[in-house]
């Protein structure tokens, strides 16, 4: 594998107002619209008003039912729910994705859950079978609290579901619709790895977990957000091998833009054939040049596009 990936160029940068707890957590493009999560609000997800270079958050109220039982130990839900009063969002909401029919899907990280959310009626959490995390468990992710559920991606038909497990250890598995249950079929796990990820130079910070922090569905290739590396890698559906990354390194951690943090803050990705957004979640820290707000960067896509073999 390459040691060193193409940079994408940064065309726009958008501060976002009007997300109540702020904490950007996930994007997705639907039907044209930007929608988004902050994983501080478990009532309301945001369509985004792009027409200005200052965007607004539109909130969109959401009535969710009681998290169902997913399978995850005791003793990593209690811990979710003992903090959920400190961080303001419960259900933790990490990642949005939809299909061609409008649903919208949000993952809970702190339930290993998914909220179906239709253009018209209630929304509803799907029935998963547990083998999911009972799978996922068996080989070494879902282990720790606040390293569950990261990102979600949905086909356009509405029936296959990809999730990424965000570190320690971190990996990609798949559910599919069978009737009413979503179910692993020939096993949900795509892949799972270990070990550390030296950030770049520029962070001047030892190496950590490799994670993902989100997922895209574009063109048939699945897309991961690689915080800590601060890269966006293709990767095959099937088995979540990585055909081709790229850095946007350079742009995310000029001066002006640094956090005074030693790890990485992007947390949402969505893409077009035209370019990618990255959603940054920076928590309760200021930038460098003073900005708080959550941020949303534009790159422009790769020369020859997201699918191009070089």
């Amino acid at each position: 594998m390459a040691d060193t990936w193409p940079e994408l160029a940064l065309q726009s940068e958008h501060p976002v107002e009007g997300m109540r707890g702020g904490n950007l957590s996930g994007l997705a493009l639907c039907s044209g619209e930007l929608w988004a999560v902050s994983d501080r609000d478990d009532d309301q997800i945001y369509r985004l008003d792009t027409r200005e270079s200052l965007w607004q958050a539109e909130a969109l109220p959401v009535d969710v039912p009681p998290a169902p039982e997913s399978g995850l130990p005791w003793g990593v839900r209690m811990m979710g729910k003992a903090i959920s009063p400190l961080r303001g969002g419960e259900l933790d909401f990490e990642g949005i994705s939809c299909d061609e029919a409008g649903n919208r899907f949000v993952v809970s990280e702190s339930h290993a859950a998914v909220l179906q959310i239709p253009q018209a009626g209630a929304p509803s959490w799907l029935k998963i079978d547990p083998a999911l995390v009972r799978q996922a468990r068996a080989s070494g992710m879902l282990l720790h609290f606040n390293a569950l559920f990261e990102g979600i991606a949905v086909n356009p038909q509405g029936n296959q579901i990809w999730l990424a497990a965000e570190r320690e250890r971190r990996g990609l598995l798949t559910i599919r619709k069978k009737q009413s249950v979503w179910d692993c079929e020939n096993g949900c796990v795509l892949m799972s790895e270990g070990g550390l990820e030296q950030p770049p130079t520029q962070l001047n910070a030892k190496a950590q977990a490799k994670d993902f922090a989100d997922l895209a569905l574009f063109e048939d290739k699945l897309f991961t957000l690689e915080r800590m590396a601060y890269r966006i890698c293709r990767r095959t559906p099937n088995t979540g091998e990585i055909e081709r990354c790229w850095s946007f390194a350079n742009d995310a951690l000029t001066d002006a833009r640094r956090y005074n943090t030693g790890y990485g803050n992007t947390e949402a990705l969505s893409l077009d054939a035209k370019g990618a957004w990255v959603g940054v979640d920076n928590g309760s820290h200021r930038r460098a040049d003073g900005e708080k707000r959550p941020i949303v960067w534009r790159f422009a896509a790769p020369q020859g596009g997201w699918s191009a073999k070089q």
